[in-house]
């Protein structure tokens, strides 16, 4: 039986005016007037619905987390102009793929939250809320349509019969000619494409394998319910998809933008913890910069959308994490308040999602504040104590099949009478728990001073939780590291992996007081040669309270970092110890130094297999004499796959890496980082700019190069507000 739609979409199915060698653009056109596909050759095909219901379109899967469909989809005024702005869709659009039948269960339904137009035709490329796993992409041609050669279409738009099908229907054309970006062709055998047909999937099929060879753009809908009678041609034009591949390949395989406002653009919070609020000492606040030269705000909890008030003493800002925690496309800021007073509570800390929206940080959706003893779940059940720390430490992302997760460290909570015992709290769609030395599977016992959760890491594959503070044997702040799964075990924890430390098997030196392994972790996705996905993970340990001896001279706390692989199986294997001493690693180890009280690692090719260009570490040296001046700092890059020395990089204030400034006494360079899949930055909230500033290193410049542009971000230069007072003690 036929399904009406709203009257409102008859406006849509104009038919297109010929000419004699092309036809003009207007709103997009509609479904195959061929026959239902029943089976699932064509499930990477997608339905689109944009706003409610204001348009319908098809679309094709050509990666896990990415579609291609026309730019006449989502084009305001299409007869007019194919321009659509970069980011957000300014509707919601929601696309179903792999169900060719669409009352049933099969595939997936996903929203669109970004698009990235093409200029020169009629197509964009959409980036879905989380990846299909149980779809096929189709791969993309490689050489144009031919004269002759016969294309199916597949697509979710009219037939003959129906304005809204309920079947995916499929059709034979005959290429024409073809132009640089587009080619015309002819339905077969009295085939046509009609309205919501737009942006479905033009296929060759060669050697048995499907390409996909163009998208439906126009058509003169010969044929097709509510077109008038008298048009009887069932031609249109496509657009070519060959040789895009690279393009497609490029955009797919990137690292995520930070983007909070949704335009496409990458954006910069930096933290300012110390920063007076309304004259009240270090009550802290954060600067966003918004990319694009879209200016910037400052946040802090005067705000109306920022819960709580300025207090004295909070430190609002002191641990940054972004996500999209939402999933509408646009990233939000994970801001933690270790030093909150929650009540009389004194430092207890709480955690505050501001959600990110075309309008900015905050001022769409409202503010979701994690506090103990409220919501729901563990957070809930665990109330506030005095100096629990909550969000001393917090990281953020989104697992392998996509869904968003948070991990807050509450290193100061007391557990069983044991002070500063520690534990951390994982946050995944219904799934909210605590996890500390007493959870199930988890190896340690709860001990005073612990400290776990005080530092926190994530892949979408696995996260990590420090306990530096823990004894090891008889040997007090010797550090361990525990390393869970995303999966929720029997248990009702991420299943547990592994906890190491330095008496650990394979894991180079020995646990001795003082180490604090675990200080410091970073953590990214690997794709060993020869596997399917990035199912392993990496992980950058900092051990910077770590003694190291030359001959019989001892450096106390000149510290180290260890690399560890972790695999899908849950095999975790030491791949390097770094250090100054180590053969061709750049500088000699000194007392104090401090190496590894940052780590900061990112994967510039998450999708690709690991190399050493792009599985990238560097390692903060705050504590390093550069010249004369005492703890100026300095921060080493290396590969993260192969020896540390054939890969090691020197970072100092004012030399060729870029970073700008002279080194200076104090500033401590190197304690305070954040990698992203295109810039190493580095914050010197210590100097010598008065009140801080953010240098963003291009990877280029910082694995050795010079020359690529380094960005600044600095209290009182381009616009931004001359306020705080140590801007960049945490960035994201």
């Amino acid at each position: 039986m036929p399904h009406a739609r709203p009257a409102r979409l008859t406006a849509l199915a104009a038919s297109l005016i010929a000419a004699s060698a092309m036809l003009t653009t207007t709103p997009p056109a509609a479904a195959v007037t061929g026959p239902a596909a029943a089976d699932t050759t064509y499930a990477y095909t997608a339905q689109l619905i944009v706003g409610d219901h204001d348009r319908g379109c098809s679309g094709v899967l050509v990666d896990r987390e990415w579609l291609l469909t026309a730019a006449s989809c989502f084009a305001a005024n299409p007869a007019a102009s194919l321009d659509v702005p970069a980011g957000k869709p300014q509707k919601k659009t929601t696309a179903t793929i792999g169900r060719s039948d669409l009352t049933s269960n099969a595939g997936a339904v996903r929203d669109i939250v970004e698009l990235v137009p093409r200029t020169d035709r009629d197509m964009v490329l959409a980036r879905l809320n989380r990846p299909v796993t149980n779809v096929t992409p189709i791969t993309l041609a490689t050489t144009a349509p031919t004269t002759g050669e016969e294309l199916k279409l597949a697509g979710f738009g009219r037939t003959k019969t129906e304005w809204a099908p309920l079947n995916l229907h499929t059709g034979a054309f005959s290429v024409d000619a073809s132009t640089a970006t587009s080619a015309t062709l002819t339905g077969k055998d009295g085939v046509a494409a009609c309205q919501g047909d737009t942006g479905g999937p033009l296929v060759r099929v060669t050697g048995g394998t499907p390409q996909l060879a163009a998208l439906s753009s126009q058509s003169y809908q010969g044929g097709c319910f509510g077109t008038d009678a008298t048009e009887t041609r069932t031609g249109g034009i496509v657009t070519r998809v060959d040789g895009l591949g690279d393009w497609v390949a490029a955009r797919t395989s990137a690292t995520r933008l930070t983007d909070f406002n949704c335009d496409g653009a990458e954006d910069v919070a930096a933290g300012d913890p110390k920063a007076s609020v309304a004259q009240l000492s270090e009550a802290g606040l954060v600067k966003v910069v918004y990319g694009a030269g879209k200016g910037s705000v400052t946040l802090h909890q005067d705000l109306s959308y920022v819960p709580g008030e300025a207090e004295a003493d909070d430190e609002f800002g002191s641990a940054l994490a972004v996500v999209d925690h939402d999933e509408d496309g646009c990233t939000d800021l994970v801001v933690g308040t270790p030093l909150e007073d929650v009540g009389t509570t004194v430092d207890a800390g709480w955690v505050t999602v501001l959600y990110g929206s075309p309008d900015g940080l905050g001022l769409g959706k409202a503010a979701l504040n994690l506090e103990q003893g409220t919501g729901t779940g563990a957070i809930l059940e665990r109330p506030s104590q005095a100096d629990d720390r909550m969000g001393a430490a917090l990281a953020a992302g989104r697992t392998a099949t996509g869904e968003p997760y948070l991990l807050i460290g509450a290193p100061g909570k007391n557990l069983k009478g044991f002070v500063d015992a520690g534990l951390a709290y994982y946050l995944r769609g219904s799934v909210s728990v605590s996890i500390h030395q007493d959870s199930p599977g988890v190896v340690g016992v709860i001990g005073a001073d612990d400290e776990f959760g005080a530092s926190v890491a994530g892949s979408p594959n696995h996260i990590a939780i420090g306990s530096p503070g823990e004894t090891v044997g008889t040997s007090a702040d010797a550090g361990a590291v525990t390393i869970l799964k995303h999966e929720v075990n029997a248990d009702g924890i991420p299943a547990p992996v592994a906890t190491v430390d330095q008496d650990s098997d394979g894991i180079s030196d020995a646990g001795e007081p003082g180490d604090r392994f675990g200080e410091s972790l970073s953590m990214v996705a690997y794709r060993p040669a020869g596997a399917t996905a990035a199912s392993d993970s990496i992980l950058a340990v900092g051990t910077p309270g770590e003694t190291l001896w030359v001959g019989t001279n001892s450096f106390p706390q000149a510290g180290q970092v260890s690399t560890l692989r972790v695999t899908a199986t849950g095999t975790v294997s030491e791949q390097a110890t770094i250090h100054q001493g180590v053969e061709g690693v750049n500088g000699a180890s000194a007392a104090g130094d401090g190496f590894g009280t940052q780590v900061a690692a990112a994967n510039t090719a998450p999708n690709a297999t690991g190399t050493a260009s792009t599985m990238l570490l560097a390692v903060g040296v705050p504590g390093k004499e550069v010249g004369t001046a005492t703890d100026a700092g300095v921060v080493q890059t290396f590969s993260l796959l192969g020896a540390p020395g054939d890969s090691d990089h020197w970072i100092e204030a004012g030399n060729e890496r870029g970073l700008p400034g002279t080194p200076g006494a104090s500033q401590l360079v190197g304690k305070y980082m954040n990698a992203t899949g295109t810039h190493l930055w580095i914050g010197m909230p210590h100097g010598p700019a008065e009140r801080g500033a953010v240098h963003g290193l291009p990877w280029a410049n910082a694995m050795g190069g010079t020359g690529a542009t380094v960005i600044t971000y600095q209290p009182g230069l381009n616009g931004l507000p001359l306020t705080g007072k140590a801007f960049g003690m945490v960035i994201r």
